[in-house]
């Protein structure tokens, strides 16, 4: 046997174990340089994420109205599409559609705004006759807050009437009384007026943004795909997202238009078997409210339990029809669409209830519209983009 070197000793890879002069693997360093690699990448992506968030919110005034604009492209472009083929200019067939859509909406407002003034007048009716069916149940005894707020108002006068509590000020000071300013309607009356005229000129735009992208086709496709990078994979790759996110943004406005026309007509049947008043009304006024997730479902089951409460003039009553409101929005808006939706999108439920949440919360009922459109667009970009593909797997089923 030959002795070991005063050196130390050798593993097989070549390392020295030990002795003078040894090399020790520098592997705590690394650990920690990689480390801090990590929590800065880690801290560029959350603040580019709240900046993201920031200008989301900040110039919402121009990402809602294109985002709308975008959609009813979408969802119009497959007719466009079909008259070209019948040899119809893309300009002269959007121009038809879109005209064609907002006089069919003009003209069912106005045959049905008479019966909705009607049923909107009815409302403060109905708030006095609950208000008064609700003190003839409890008797004619004093609640505990009308006792509360009388006993608020004795307080205020007679703090009024008490100088005590109320010392002239010193010489040389002026006592100011600061005053409420008084209710003036013209100055409301306007408000609402430059309100209406905004919310016309939002929709202007939005119906304008939507022609210009139906006339110009695949234009915008094609600069995107040529844009993606000088490779053949690139452009495949660019060319899959754009048709992944055309055809879930069809499918999900397909599921839409079905569920709400399917709310409509049951709850058109539904009030009429019970004999609601208007129920025709009340069929297209739950059709548009299924539109809003969540919150046009709430909105819709008040309205109702008002409106069978003014006409029936029973507690009972109201709460069968707005119960009866309540099973059909619950039922197709906890199974239905959310099964359809995941069917289409390929998305989890709970993703896409959080996601709602929070576009709500930054764009408020705009947001609760868009949100899912906008959860399918992210997903089938991170689907397609390697460094996104874990978002995407977080998003999916």
């Amino acid at each position: 046997m030959n002795p070991e070197p005063h050196g130390g000793t050798e593993n097989h890879a070549g390392v020295s174990l030990g002795g003078k002069g040894a090399v020790v693997p520098d592997v705590a360093p690394q650990l920690a340089v990689h480390a801090a690699a990590d929590g800065r990448s880690l801290s560029l992506v959350l603040l580019t994420v709240l900046a993201v968030v920031f200008v989301l919110h900040w110039a919402r005034a121009f990402f809602i109205p294109l985002m709308f604009g975008v959609m009813i492209s979408y969802a119009i472009s497959p007719l466009v599409n079909l008259m070209q083929q019948w040899r119809i200019p893309r300009a002269i067939g959007a121009a038809v559609l879109l005209i064609g859509i907002v006089g069919g909406v003009s003209s069912l407002a106005y045959s049905l705004s008479d019966e909705a003034a009607a049923t909107i007048e009815t409302l403060p009716e109905a708030a006095q006759k609950f208000r008064q069916t609700l003190r003839k149940e409890r008797g004619t005894s004093e609640s505990a807050i009308e006792k509360v707020q009388k006993a608020t108002t004795e307080l205020e006068r007679a703090a009024s009437d008490t100088p005590m509590l109320f010392p002239a000020p010193p010489r040389g000071v002026t006592r100011v009384q600061i005053e409420k300013p008084k209710f003036d309607i013209q100055e409301h009356l306007w408000a609402g007026t430059m309100g209406a005229v905004g919310f016309a000129g939002q929709v202007i735009i939005v119906l304008f943004l939507a022609y210009f992208l139906m006339v110009s086709g695949d234009s915008f496709r094609r600069k995107l795909v040529r844009i993606s990078g000088p490779t053949f994979s690139k452009k495949k790759i660019t060319l899959q997202v754009l048709d992944e996110i055309t055809g879930q943004i069809q499918r999900y406005l397909l599921v839409q238009l079905f569920t709400s026309s399917l709310v409509g007509v049951v709850t058109w049947l539904a009030f009429l078997w019970i004999g609601v008043e208007h129920a025709a009304i009340w069929g297209i006024a739950a059709a548009i409210l299924n539109t809003i997730p969540y919150l046009g479902a709430v909105i819709f089951t008040i309205g109702t339990a008002l409106v069978a409460f003014l006409q029936f003039g029973t507690i009972g009553m109201a709460l069968s029809v707005s119960g009866i409101a309540l099973v059909i929005t619950s039922v197709e808006g906890f199974w239905l669409t959310p099964w359809l939706t995941s069917r289409a999108s390929h998305m989890n439920a709970v993703v896409i209830f959080a996601g709602v949440l929070f576009w709500g919360w930054l764009w408020g009922v705009w947001g609760l519209l868009l949100g899912i459109p906008i959860l399918m667009t992210i997903k089938a970009v991170c689907d397609h983009v390697e460094d996104l593909k874990p978002v995407g797997e977080l998003l999916g089923k």
